[in-house]
């Protein structure tokens, strides 16, 4: 089982203000995980924030303007800021609100921090113009950029008392993360495309006619573009899967928060193989009435009780 700690202790006037920083760069800066989160008590919500926050500095460094070298120093700056969060080694009084925000949130919640060095080498993969020729070779970047993001929000989470199977819960949150980032390449894929980098497998990009890239708004020529979408969809739907039995064993308002920010991407699948070429055109989004949709029907428990029946038929 993995708990939760969350001690009696106020929090001080430095750490809540380091809280309200990272609560506004997240709802600045991610409104599908804002929208999320807000489902979650106090303290959970801010520590999620503030894993947000930090994560969002590493992707900030990667996905900036500055040259690689300068890239790499600001990350083995990060890494080092993580370090002094890991050592307890960050005072309230810290000139760097997400570092006193997360060293708080790593005190009241058992956060395993490493994730957020596995992110940080999944940037460097990026850094570095890795692809990736097999499912299997892209499934290690998504573990570092998403599958740890996954393992991370667990520990704040935590899975609910004697609830059964939850030692999975760990391989369960890596999987969802894993959904969530395949869903976000299909996405972004001719902004990726734009920026130079390509993240879906060789080999399927060679089996669909797609090897040609995604420079513009249209597929390449003599591709079967759509069946390389739908091939992804059934990929990332299978991931989906798979993930979702973790919410059973969240408490109600931990699975309601899993549950919403998990239902929006699923629905940006739904939309993505509705219209493949849609990601070629423009970002494909969902509107705010259909993501409070999703939201209320997490917090409802719609979705946990139909993984939950689903196992049960499986197991008789």
């Amino acid at each position: 089982m993995i708990g939760t700690v969350e001690p009696s202790e106020h929090a001080s006037a430095p750490v809540l203000a380091a809280y309200s920083y990272c609560e506004a760069v997240t709802g600045q800066q991610a409104r599908n995980f804002a929208y999320g989160i807000r489902l979650l008590p106090t303290p959970k919500r801010r520590a999620m924030s503030a894993l947000y926050a930090f994560s969002r500095r590493v992707d900030d460094i990667g996905d900036g303007a500055l040259a690689d070298d300068v890239k790499v120093t600001r990350l083995e700056e990060t890494r080092a800021v993580l370090a002094r969060i890991h050592e307890g080694a960050v005072d309230e009084d810290d000139t760097d609100p997400v570092a006193v925000a997360l060293a708080h949130a790593a005190r009241r919640f058992p956060i395993p921090l490493g994730g957020l060095d596995e992110l940080i080498d999944g940037v460097q993969m990026d850094l570095r113009g890795e692809t990736y020729e097999t499912w299997d070779d892209l499934k290690v970047y998504c573990r570092c950029v998403a599958g740890a993001i996954g393992r991370l929000s667990l520990g704040v989470f935590g899975t609910e008392p004697g609830a059964r199977g939850a030692e999975r819960a760990p391989e369960y949150a890596d999987t969802l993360g894993l959904a969530l980032q395949l869903t976000n390449i299909l996405r972004d894929v001719r902004e990726d495309a734009e920026g130079g980098r390509t993240y879906l497998p060789a080999d399927d990009l060679a089996k669909f006619g797609c090897s040609a890239g995604f420079s513009g708004p249209t597929p390449p020529e003599g591709s079967d573009f759509a069946g390389l979408v739908h091939f992804e969809v059934r990929r990332a739907r299978a991931l989906f899967a798979e993930g979702y039995r973790l919410l059973p064993l969240l408490d109600r308002r931990s699975g309601a928060c899993v549950a919403a920010m998990a239902g929006i991407y699923r629905r940006l699948l739904d939309r993505i193989e509705r219209d493949p070429e849609a990601v070629l055109r423009g970002r494909v989004s969902l509107p705010g009435r259909e993501k409070a949709y999703v939201a209320v029907r997490g917090l409802s428990g719609l979705d946990a009780r139909h993984v939950t029946r689903r196992a049960v038929r499986r197991r008789a």
